[in-house]
């Protein structure tokens, strides 16, 4: 299967593993780096169905973190710091540089708040796709957590994970679905993504902590109908502590699958509000 799995993108080399970065579009424009959410097994095909309506407009970068997509599957820290370091190392390396647009979908709009915390010259504006915050985890119990790991090794072990992994058709190559096949089988649910399950209520605390950003927010909203308790309530909550402008969609938490055409009118007119 190894053989067969060939990237559409960039091999970077941090920390001796090898982190996958595609990079597409309008050179002069804008950049949007896109953020997967957890357990994605692939971002670049996962979020191709929203970017690819973006080319024009924008600069697209997409980052598989470690045990994403083309990524390796490398036991490395999944404190909130270090993932964020991976990531900004990586565009560093390529020679990218700020200021970005961060579109993060659901748990990564943890790594977006804690990226403009740390280094808020590096972020222009966020674009959260149904992203996480720290209110989203405020429900959530220790125990919640070890019962959702395992849960996940079981899926795992007995090869049942990949069910539930879905990607948009509607943009996908038939080459792409296979690729993406593959990297179903060989991602989903790795130790990459339980630790991260382990970590994110410390990482949920720690951006909690260091208070509010503030940039211009775009956020779009599921029904939060496949999510934790008060989801709804705490994006409205989050969104207007920091001035977010907050658009709700009745469908469920992978947004872009469902309302690409509307997301990519709102983005462009988003960014042109603000840019210089």
């Amino acid at each position: 299967m190894r053989n067969k799995i060939k990237c559409n993108g960039e091999l970077v080399e941090i920390n001796e593993h090898k982190i996958h970065v595609y990079r597409d579009g309008n050179a002069d424009a804008p950049t949007i780096v896109f953020m997967s959410g957890h357990c994605t097994v692939s971002p670049v095909y996962d979020f191709k169905v929203l970017y690819e309506k973006l080319l024009q407009h924008f600069r697209v970068i997409v980052i598989e973190k470690y045990g994403y997509g083309y990524s390796d599957i490398y036991e490395s820290s999944c404190d909130i710091d270090a993932l964020v370091f991976v990531q900004r190392q990586a565009l560093a390396t390529l020679g990218e540089a700020g200021p970005y647009i961060l579109a993060p979908h659901s748990m990564s709009g943890l790594e977006a708040i804690r990226w403009k915390q740390k280094f808020p010259d590096d972020v222009s504006a966020i674009v959260g796709i149904d992203m996480a915050t720290p209110l989203s985890f405020s429900v959530w119990t220790e125990e919640d957590i070890k019962k959702t790991v395992r849960l996940m090794q079981v899926l795992r072990r007995l090869k049942l994970a990949s069910i539930l992994s879905s990607v948009s058709n509607l943009s996908l190559t038939e080459d792409e679905f296979k690729q993406h096949k593959l990297l179903k089988k060989r991602n989903t649910f790795n130790i990459c993504c339980i630790n991260e399950a382990r970590e994110v209520l410390n990482n949920a605390r720690v951006v909690g902590r260091d208070g509010n950003i503030q940039c211009p927010t775009l956020l779009f909203s599921s029904n939060g109908k496949d999510q934790e308790r008060d989801w709804v309530e705490n994006q409205q909550k989050f969104a207007s502590s920091i001035g977010a402008k907050l658009i709700s969609y009745d469908c469920g938490h992978y947004i872009h699958h469902f309302k690409s055409d509307e997301m990519c009118k709102e983005i462009v007119e988003f960014v042109n509000s603000f840019k210089r």
